[in-house]
């Protein structure tokens, strides 16, 4: 950690981490367990100031994706499953989106090129135009 104020991290918290993340825990609930603010973990989080807690979110954050992707996956056969309350968790807490499409009609000539910009979102793969 850089020189500066007091801090109240140990190295026990990366623990606590992938403890609570692979059982699905948010940053936020890892936040109220260590008792720090979301600027503080954001902030630890950063490999400059903290490589073992950086390494220690990175693991829980896939653990935790993988823990309500398998919740998901072993509850599709049970009828009183929340599937539309899982896809809307999956969306806020994974940036999962739905598909999105973009259809333009134009008349006319065009000289020279077109360049479309997707905003909003990086995963933009599908795309690919028809022939």
């Amino acid at each position: 950690m850089p020189a500066g104020r007091p801090t109240k991290y140990r190295s026990e918290m990366c623990q606590v981490v992938i403890d609570l993340m692979s059982d699905g825990a948010s940053k936020e609930e890892v936040c109220a367990e260590l008792d720090i603010t979301f600027d503080t973990l954001a902030n630890w989080q950063k490999p400059e100031n903290n490589l073992e807690f950086s390494e220690a979110i990175t693991q829980g954050e896939r653990l935790s994706r993988a823990w309500w992707l398998k919740h998901g996956r072993k509850n599709l056969e049970n009828k009183s499953f929340n599937e539309r309350l899982w896809f809307m968790n999956m969306k806020n807490r994974h940036g999962w989106a739905d598909k999105q499409s973009l259809e333009t009609k134009h008349s006319g000539s065009v000289d020279g090129n077109i360049t479309v910009t997707f905003v909003g979102s990086d995963d933009v793969s599908g795309t690919e135009p028809k022939p």
